[in-house]
């Protein structure tokens, strides 16, 4: 039972997209506040969208410098999985769970689609949802021995050629042991997570997210042995840059770039820290991977025979 004096705090986190959004995060606003609970915005933007009168209940605008989720119980997401994984940056040092409402298209890391919001609005004022722990990963690069930045990813790190007329010449090493080395597009290093995201676009396999294991995706690789990987979660993923050849850019999950000189080792580890992910629903993940890729469950004699 939720005590009168109890303060409660969600932050919402909405598409740049403000006609595509305004809608929701205003229904999202309203309903939450009739519940008691305050809302947390990244910027006064985001409030004038959903209260342009300034009436209601407190709106808080705290910017992302200011660690806007600490504090709150839900980090509360408008959008799609780019909306969802920036959020992710301002959730995870936290250790808030992100929720998150697709506006967008397959949206495979939100939890509910637009046309559920306010039975996902309820079950957030009534705290029925569970938590899941997603499997991070820890980003080194370094140079010469010495470290030279450190990053982290939910869906995926990816090593890439720098420019589209080079190509990026990389050994891989799994655990200090060398693997295989190619001219390739790039390299990614990706979470059961991710295994749906660009490494499954790259030709890798899906993961479960049970499984904890760590996903190795060459990308348009030239070589006769260019196979996805899947090792341990304690293995250790180096991807080294050739040092006499081009330079070559790391990001993470599309949001993190860094630039990756010639010779420079890319190190990747299981995450020290997960991610937190609310989820509505009870169900197998496979049921949310046939409904969010559309994928035939009928055999072709159970099709033809309904044609007829």
């Amino acid at each position: 039972m939720i005590e009168e004096t109890e303060l409660r705090e969600v932050l919402l986190v909405v598409h740049p997209d403000r006609d595509a959004t305004r809608p929701a995060a205003r229904e999202v606003a309203a309903r939450l506040a009739e519940a008691g609970i305050r809302l947390r915005v990244l910027d006064e933007d985001v409030r004038d969208l959903i209260k342009p009168d300034g009436a209601g209940a407190p709106c808080m605008v705290v910017g992302p410098e200011s660690e806007p989720a600490a504090g709150t119980e839900l980090v509360l997401v408008l959008g799609g999985d780019g909306t969802l994984l920036r959020a992710a940056e301002l959730a995870r040092p936290a250790g808030v769970p992100l929720l998150g409402v697709n506006l967008g298209r397959v949206g495979f890391l939100t939890e509910a689609d637009s046309d559920a919001l306010t039975d996902t609005v309820r079950r957030v004022v009534e705290r029925r949802y569970r938590v899941e722990q997603r499997m991070t990963v820890d980003v080194t690069v370094s140079m010469n021995g010495d470290l030279v930045a450190r990053t982290w990813a939910l869906n995926e790190a990816s090593v890439e050629k720098s420019t589209r007329e080079r190509i990026l010449d990389a050994l891989i090493e799994v655990d200090g042991r060398p693997v295989s080395s190619f001219g390739c597009d790039g390299v990614l290093c990706a979470t059961p997570t991710g295994s749906t995201a660009y490494a499954f676009s790259a030709g890798g396999p899906v993961i479960w997210p049970e499984v904890e294991a760590l996903l190795v995706v060459p990308s348009n690789a030239h070589a006769m042995f260019s196979r996805p990987l899947v090792v341990s979660r304690s293995s250790v993923i180096t991807v080294e840059v050739d040092p006499d050849g081009s330079p070559a850019v790391l990001t993470c999950d599309g949001l993190r770039h860094l630039e990756v000189p010639p010779g420079a080792r890319v190190q990747v580890v299981w995450g020290r820290v997960s991610v937190r992910l609310a989820r509505l629903w009870d169900g197998p993940f496979t049921d949310r991977l046939v409904r969010k890729f559309s994928l035939p469950v009928t055999s072709w004699r159970e099709r033809h025979a309904h044609s007829r």
